[in-house]
């Protein structure tokens, strides 16, 4: 029995095996992560951090991430990725400059026929850690316990983990509830 996503996502079995990407964007660091969502279960695949040159111009580190997260989705043969939205800081500039690189982020994915979803940073604290003022080493921590196979993970990989696997919750959870609607 297979399932429709309303959101895009490919029709699958709920136990099927589905890599999802987690992407959190930055101009200095983005960072990413893959798990394996296998019906309840995840799994570490792989994470890292896609650095581009600081001295570049704005419009060569852009092209930077774009092209090293394109060569993340198809090394490691992803099937959905996620993306934290940006939130709004005190800068105006550093907030545009910051939407730039999440669009950047963002358009590897979709070039190479991924779904992206999209979620806020205090959803992602919350299906994490349970609530949505968790700070980073509380994500870390938590990111470490859901994934034992990932060990020592730096700040901005880890936070790319946890939009993966709050993708991957809710993802399960939506997939479930069209399970129910069709029966």
């Amino acid at each position: 029995m297979s399932v429709r996503h309303l959101s895009g996502i490919p029709e699958r079995m709920a136990n099927e095996t589905t890599r999802i990407l987690g992407l959190d964007p930055g101009l200095r660091r983005t960072g990413w992560g893959i798990v394996a969502a296998e019906g309840s279960r995840l799994r570490w695949i792989a994470h890292g951090v896609v650095i581009p040159p600081e001295t570049a111009p704005f419009s060569e580190r852009l092209l930077h991430l774009l092209d090293h997260v394109g060569a993340v989705c198809a090394e490691w043969s992803c099937d959905e990725a996620a993306i934290e939205e940006v939130f709004v800081n005190m800068n105006p500039t550093s907030t545009l400059k910051l939407g730039h690189a999440r669009a950047a982020v963002m358009l590897a994915p979709a070039r190479s026929g991924l779904p992206v979803a999209e979620y806020s940073p205090s959803l992602i604290k919350k299906a994490v850690v349970g609530t949505g003022q968790a700070d980073k080493d509380q994500v870390a921590f938590m990111v470490k316990r859901l994934l034992p196979g990932a060990g020592e993970v730096k700040a901005d990989a880890a936070d790319a983990l946890a939009v993966a696997i709050t993708h991957a919750q809710l993802r399960k959870r939506t997939l479930l509830e069209s399970l129910r609607g069709a029966a």
